[in-house]
């Protein structure tokens, strides 16, 4: 499937969509010389179908009806009937030729929207993390924090962008230091094992505070990502406080290993709901001392950049990308592309 669209580029308009369990984004492309249209968002609660939305949210606010789609899904691509991983709605790409009148359909993974995304953002939509400013053209690695923890790398080969989408975020994080020690027990396990999105997620935020809490024998008072946040960030509580500094470590902790992993010369960048809130505490020593403490590379580690992603809609960005072009990407589209 990839061959045709070396041979053509997709048909324009294209209409882009990032589709997550909660909220969907679409925006249209008119041609390849245009920027996106404002994203017009949705929530997916709100209508039974994806198309039923297209149809009523999407298609009223566009003069000229998108002849591609190309949506980015939260949630594995298996046939012509795809499940949604928090949501109810099923994108059926057939069907939506058939009844919505595009004349092609391609089917990503959210996360490599994101890793399109970091291969094509430019400086102003990104923020640096740490002393090394240049971010090279080679691999890179894109870790989102939110909900869960989607990661997923973007190799640079024979002058192209490969996205490797996967499921880091469900890699082991273990204990290293005489604190880990003390609140590693306390934290909430799957099976036995702490995996990195037990941590690193909005409800890794709280499994921490409570397992700090229960470390110093104190009563929580807070339950929710967000209020563990604000007080951890005013600094108002100490168990929330050293909840962030914590969170920063372990984030810089991961980030490093799949740094390590892919090579990212290219740079680490840190997506997400939480990092764009707390890009302060990424700032301060602890992410970039847990980043680059992976003896004995440590000098290497120091020569990767690290960013935070603040482009406010950077999956759709790095969808527009890849319409625009698809030839500089190694996309395989076998099972994910549809046309008439």
């Amino acid at each position: 499937m990839a061959d045709a669209l070396n041979e053509k580029t997709l048909p324009f308009p294209i209409l882009i969509g990032d589709i997550g369990g909660t909220n969907a984004r679409f925006s249209l492309l008119a041609s390849a010389d245009s920027e996106p249209t404002k994203f017009i968002h949705v929530q997916t609660a709100d209508y039974p179908t994806i198309d039923e939305a297209i149809s009523d949210k999407v298609f009223p606010t566009v003069t000229t009806k998108p002849r591609s789609a190309i949506l980015a899904v939260a949630g594995p691509i298996d046939g012509d009937e795809i499940d949604l991983t928090n949501c109810d709605w099923v994108v059926k790409p057939t069907q939506m030729i058939e009844k919505l009148g595009f004349d092609t359909v391609i089917v990503l993974n959210d996360f490599e929207a994101q890793a399109l995304a970091v291969a094509s953002l430019t400086e102003k939509d990104r923020e640096q993390i740490g002393p090394v400013a240049e971010a090279l053209t080679a691999s890179r690695v894109v870790l989102g924090p939110g909900t869960g923890l989607g990661v997923a790398g973007v190799v640079r080969a024979r002058s192209s962008w490969f996205p490797v989408p996967g499921e880091g975020g469900h890699v082991d994080i273990g204990p290293r230091s005489e604190r880990d020690h003390e609140i590693f027990p306390h934290l909430a396990k799957i099976e036995g094992r702490v995996s990195a999105e037990e941590i690193v997620s909005g409800r890794g935020l709280v499994n921490i505070y409570k397992a700090v809490c229960a470390a110093d024998g104190v009563t929580p008072a807070f339950d929710t990502p967000p209020d563990v946040t604000a007080h951890g960030l005013s600094g108002d509580n100490k168990q929330a406080a050293e909840t962030i500094e914590l969170f920063v470590t372990y984030l810089g902790r991961l980030a490093g290993d799949m740094a390590l992993i892919f090579m990212a010369r290219g740079g680490v960048f840190l997506g997400g709901g939480i990092s764009p809130k707390i890009i302060d505490a990424l700032k301060g020593p602890a992410f970039r001392a847990a980043f680059e403490d992976k003896a004995p590379h440590t000098e290497l580690m120091k020569t990767i950049p690290t960013f935070v992603v603040t482009h406010p809609q950077a999956a759709l960005a790095g969808l527009a990308s890849f319409a625009r072009t698809p030839e500089a990407y190694g996309i395989a589209l076998d099972g994910r592309y549809w046309h008439r």
